[in-house]
Formats: C-alpha cells, structure tokens, sequence
C-alpha cells in the first residue's frame, strides 16, 4: 500500500503475551490503515514501518486465529 501516513501521535500496542519485551510486533490503527512496527524499533527514526489495509490486517490476523499454517510462501 502506498499512503503516507502520519505516525506522529499514533498509539502503538503490543500483545500482552509479549511480558514486555522488546522483541515484538506493534500494531497502531491510524488515519483508516494498520501500521506494524517492530519493537526493537522504538524511538528510531530510521525504522521501517508496514502499512497495510484494515481489511488485509483483519484477513491475515483472522487467519492466524482460524490456525492456517501456510500463511506464508
């Protein structure tokens, strides 16, 4: 997806399964798309940041859910 988003005051979350640490997924719902961050990344402003559709994060996280096992090639 190619829009730019501003992340500015965007509020990023993690799983609760995390306990914490910095070796996570973020996800942060801004401006009508997800944004998905890793967490070591944090205050870097160099970091690579993925924008996909709510709709695609809600397929792809419906499937992880469901236990589909080839999510990815």
């Amino acid at each position: 997806m190619n829009k730019k988003v501003d992340l500015t005051n965007a509020a990023w979350a993690k799983s609760e399964l995390s306990n914490g640490s910095d070796n996570c997924l973020e996800v942060a719902f801004v401006d009508g798309v997800v944004a998905l961050r890793d967490s070591v990344d944090v205050g870097d402003p160099a970091a690579q940041v993925l924008i996909v559709s709510r709709k695609d994060y809600e397929l792809f996280t419906a499937s992880v859910r469901a236990g589909q096992a080839d999510l990815l090639p």
